[in-house]
């Protein structure tokens, strides 16, 4: 605790670190503000009654902070942008010059590669919000639009979305950490009190053991996260000695720590971006009455049972977990660094033999990782099947727990590291 406090008054006691810190806080405050202006003319019962009736959009309100359920001007939140850089990622794949701009041409192909996704947010942004605001105005929720009404409401969604991407960026570049974490751990915290009030007002003395069960099971999964994101496996790294004029360099040993769950918590997110979207496209098609409407129906109720969710949420966080590493962890570029540093693992050739290494210990370490998130994000579900609780809380509750503890953790150690960075320079 004394550690935390030197480190949280330290901070604040560096010009630069306290105005990237305010900065993100101003961003925090504008984000909650447009989440709160909604849309004109919305029936709030109806609104209830349709997130009481279908769980993946309780799902994706949590990520919105609260916005969804307002239908405010941002109520999309970071989804298309997540979904548009899923879909790129899995593209390059498919295209080999897409893998080379994003993994070999260095930081320019990686600009181009971000500014590929940016491009295709906007019909992403544009596609979702035309087809939620279609589902609403089927279900009495917000009252039918003429054509130019509809165009200039989808517009504005749209350009709600494409503003948080530019926020989380700001913050990435300006701030500290990934902007598009703290957005939606912003969203979370902000929505909060909301959810504790449910609780309280929802209270039920004989299902007191259902209660004690969440409790578990929140504490259970605040203490995985924590372990499994902070568990590394070291490898030992040795250094050659080398002269130069009258200096000796090297001659020293270090590690080299490969984490368990390299992703951090983009699976969860990625997954949950990925089994929004073909739920939302088949709620808008449903309503017609022909052979495609009743198509869309049968897909949207496959995605809305409980334990089909459960299961397809399962695969993509454990599918996303390898994806993820894969795309963000190059092997061959740290042996490379290490042979030009004049690094080596002892007994192990330098260069590609190094490479093949680290690779080897990844695929054995790897699995861990994305065995704990797929369990950690099955969870909520169940318990809610053994203990037929159906309040929106307790079905949410891990996937945000394992959110907001990991995005914390990362926060926390950016910051850590930033201030070593600056005690090394004043050295």
């Amino acid at each position: 605790m004394k550690n935390w406090l030197q480190t949280f008054t330290q901070v604040f006691k560096i010009p630069e670190l306290r105005n990237k810190i305010l900065f993100i806080f101003g961003i925090f405050a504008v984000f909650r503000i447009m989440a709160n202006i909604p849309i004109p003319g919305i029936n709030v019962e109806s609104l209830k009654a349709l997130f009481a009736q279908f769980q993946l959009l309780g799902l994706l309100n949590i990520f919105t902070g609260g916005a969804l359920e307002k239908l405010s001007i941002v109520m999309l939140g970071l989804g298309p942008y997540i979904t548009a850089v899923v879909i790129l990622q899995l593209l390059t794949m498919v295209f080999p010059q897409l893998e080379k701009l994003y993994k070999e041409e260095g930081e320019e192909g990686r600009q181009k590669f971000e500014q590929y996704g940016r491009i295709l947010t906007f019909p992403l942004a544009s596609l979702q919000a035309f087809s939620m605001l279609s589902l609403f105005a089927r279900q009495g929720i917000v009252p039918e639009l003429d054509l130019i009404s509809k165009i200039s409401a989808v517009l504005t969604v749209a350009a709600g979305s494409l503003l948080l991407m530019w926020f989380g960026e700001l913050i990435s570049e300006k701030g500290i950490g990934n902007g598009t974490s703290l957005l939606i751990f912003a969203g979370i915290v902000a929505d909060f009190p909301r959810n504790l009030g449910q609780i309280v007002a929802s209270y039920n003395p004989l299902m007191i053991t259902n209660y004690l069960i969440f409790l578990a099971m929140c504490l259970i999964i605040i203490a995985g996260v924590t372990l499994v994101n902070e568990a590394r496996r070291n490898i030992p790294v040795s250094y050659a000695k080398r002269v130069r004029g009258r200096l000796v360099y090297g001659g020293s040993s270090t590690y080299l720590p490969l984490n368990i769950n390299p992703a951090g918590v983009m699976p969860i997110i990625f997954a949950l971006s990925i089994l929004t979207f073909p739920p939302m496209l088949a709620n808008f098609f449903a309503g017609a009455g022909n052979s495609w409407g009743r198509i869309a129906q049968s897909i949207a109720n496959f995605f809305n049972n409980a334990w089909t969710h459960g299961i397809l949420y399962f695969f993509l966080v454990f599918l996303f977990t390898y994806f993820y590493t894969l795309v963000t962890f190059n092997p061959n570029s740290i042996a490379e660094n290490l042979q030009k540093m004049g690094g080596f693992v002892p007994g192990i050739r330098p260069g590609q033999s190094t490479a093949k290494f680290l690779e080897f210990i990844l695929n054995r370490i790897l699995p861990i990782g994305a065995l704990f998130l797929g369990l950690i994000a099955l969870m909520p579900t169940i318990v809610q099947g053994l203990t037929r609780i159906t309040a929106f809380y307790f079905l949410t509750g891990g996937t945000s727990i394992l959110i907001l503890v990991s995005v914390i953790l990362e926060t926390v150690r950016e910051i850590k590291a930033q201030l070593e960075m600056r005690e090394y320079e004043t050295f």
